[in-house]
């Protein structure tokens, strides 16, 4: 079976790099009928190829639009293998799935929707960028038993800790799931998740054993003055870097801010240098427009702080 799958992996990625979606989906049909369980295709074929895809954009093999074109295909793929697939029966669970706000990367959620849908979940998956106020009301209307977040960028954080709350305080079990909490799901741990998943097949197992209605969630201490200042000014301060990731930049800085985590920034510096760097764009560039910034932040230690790590980052 093993091989079976390496093969198919790359066979999907040739299908929807070149734009092929009915042979991306003839294949994931075939393979349903060869044995393969839905899951594993699922898990080991269509996610790890999205992976894959993620990688060939950020070392300039891809544009954007083929990598949207692609993550579309895997989409359409991910539907026709559902309408196949045969769940286990329904157990009277159930449970919405969603992005948090500001994360658009709902391929990883929607593969999470499907297996617990394969778990016998009835699954309301609600899609990317979900805000915390539109998913309560979700939640009181359709009676759902747990929410699963999922958070694929740091810098989604601080409103990924708003909408666990949000939900809980609505009476429902906040499952947290994706790299932005965290490879060890500190940060879901740390804002009070009621439960960590690092796949679909452990949110399904995280599940499996029943959801409690969370405690009376007690009010948020108000945010710290720096982070409010950059979160209230992320448009002017952006201008003043003359960056094209300046949004991004600014956003990790907040999360940094919020979490009182360095390394929230200067993981995504580190990470950004060779993105930029493949293409054509000069470190010192980078160096420049966060220098830049700093001087809006001679009145804010921490801020100014977490930008000299990042220039030291922006600098190996």
């Amino acid at each position: 079976m093993d091989d079976v799958l390496t093969k198919a992996r790359a066979r999907f990625l040739d299908h929807i790099g070149d734009g092929d979606e009915p042979g991306a989906v003839d294949q994931a049909l075939r393979l349903l009928e060869l044995g393969v369980p839905a899951e594993r295709l699922l898990m080991e074929v269509i996610a790890p190829v999205q992976h894959d895809v993620g990688r060939l954009w950020a070392q300039n093999h891809w544009s954007v639009a083929r990598e949207h074109r692609a993550s579309a295909i895997s989409e359409r793929a991910v539907g026709a293998v559902m309408t196949q697939a045969r769940p286990d029966p329904w157990h009277g669970g159930r449970v919405a799935v969603a992005c948090v706000d500001g994360d658009f990367h709902a391929l990883p959620v929607r593969l999470v929707a499907e297996v617990l849908r394969l778990y016998g979940w009835r699954v309301d998956y609600l899609g990317a960028s979900v805000p915390a106020p539109q998913l309560v009301a979700h939640l009181h209307q359709s009676g759902c038993d747990a929410v699963a977040l999922g958070c694929s960028r740091a810098s989604a954080l601080p409103k990924a800790h708003a909408t666990i709350r949000a939900g809980q305080a609505a009476g429902v079990t906040v499952l947290a799931g994706g790299q932005g909490f965290g490879a060890d799901g500190r940060y879901a741990r740390r804002f009070g998740a009621d439960l960590w998943a690092e796949s679909a097949a452990g949110a399904a197992r995280a599940v499996s054993g029943g959801v409690r209605r969370p405690a009376i969630v007690e009010p948020e201490p108000p945010a710290d003055e720096e982070y409010l200042r950059v979160a209230r000014s992320r448009g002017s301060l952006a201008e003043r870097m003359a960056l094209e990731e300046a949004i991004d930049v600014i956003d990790f800085l907040a999360a940094a801010l919020y979490t009182d985590d360095s390394t929230v920034f200067t993981d995504f510096v580190t990470w950004l240098v060779p993105v930029r760097k493949v293409r054509g764009l000069d470190a010192g560039h980078l160096v420049d427009a966060l220098s830049e910034l700093a001087g809006a932040f001679r009145d804010f230690p921490r801020g100014e702080r977490l930008l000299a790590d990042g220039i030291r980052a922006a600098s190996c």
